[in-house]
C-alpha cells in the first residue's frame, strides 16, 4: 500500500487498534479478533516481548486484510527494524526526528506523539502526515478541539486514555482519528483466550465513531 492508502484507510476507520504486549503465541488471534470487529488499522508497540516476529506473523496471517504498523518507536533502529519486518506505519510517544527521517526514508506513513501546539507543528514541519496526541485522556476533547480549529491542516490522532465513551468525542472535536489500547485488548481477555470478548469491544468501538466521515 502506498503512504495515501494507509493514510486514507486510517482516517476512513478512525481507529488504530494498540496491540500492547500481547503474547507472541497469542497475536495472530487477537488480530484477527480485532479485525472481525471491524478495527482493521492496528499497531504492535515495540515494548512487546518478541514485537518484530508479531508484526510478520500479523502481516502473513492478515495479508490484504489489515494494515499493521508499529508504535511506541523510540529510536531509529527500532524503526528500522519494524519497517524491515513489514511494519506499513510508525508510531512514537513522543517526537523523535531520527525516527521520522527512517519512516519517511521508507516511504511509509509516521505518527510522532507531541502535546503542545509548538511539538504538533515541529512534527508536521518535519513531515509527519499523522501527529500523535498523548496523553489525551488527560487533555481531553475540548484541548483537540481548541487546538485542531487553528491546526486544521494537521490530522491529529489523540491517543491514551481513549476508550469507548469518549472516542465519539475526540473524532467530533476534530480528530482524524484516535489510539486505543488498553480498553480495547483487555489483558484478562487474552489471557483466557476469550477472543469473542475482543470482537465484541472492537465492535462497540466502530459503533461509537461509526458514520462520522471517510
Amino acid at each position: 500500500m502506498t503512504s495515501e492508502d494507509i493514510i486514507r484507510q486510517i482516517g476512513t476507520v478512525k481507529v488504530v487498534a494498540i496491540l500492547r504486549r500481547v503474547p507472541g503465541d497469542r497475536v495472530e488471534k487477537v488480530a484477527r479478533a480485532v479485525a472481525a470487529g471491524g478495527l482493521t488499522v492496528m499497531e504492535v508497540t515495540m515494548d512487546s516481548e518478541d514485537a518484530i516476529d508479531m508484526i510478520r506473523t500479523v502481516r502473513r496471517s492478515l495479508e490484504g486484510q489489515v494494515v499493521v504498523g508499529a508504535g511506541t518507536v523510540l529510536d531509529e533502529s527500532s524503526a528500522r527494524a519494524a519497517l524491515l519486518a513489514g511494519a506499513e506505519f510508525i508510531v512514537a510517544p513522543n517526537l523523535n526526528m531520527d525516527v521520522v527521517r527512517a519512516a519517511l526514508r521508507y516511504g511509509k506513513v509516521v505518527i510522532p506523539g507531541a502535546m503542545t501546539p509548538t511539538e504538533i507543528v515541529a512534527a508536521a514541519e518535519a513531515g509527519a502526515q499523522l501527529v500523535k496526541v498523548f496523553p489525551a485522556g488527560v487533555l481531553g476533547p475540548e484541548y483537540i478541539a481548541q487546538v485542531h480549529a487553528p491546526l486544521r491542516h494537521t490530522r491529529l490522532v489523540p491517543t491514551g486514555g481513549v476508550n469507548v465513551s469518549n472516542a465519539r468525542a475526540f473524532i467530533e472535536a476534530g480528530a482524524f482519528a484516535v489510539g486505543i489500547g488498553g480498553s480495547l485488548v483487555d489483558r484478562t481477555a487474552v489471557s483466557q483466550g476469550r477472543y469473542e470478548a475482543i470482537e465484541e469491544a472492537a465492535r462497540a468501538i466502530v459503533r461509537a465513531v461509526g458514520g462520522l466521515g471517510g
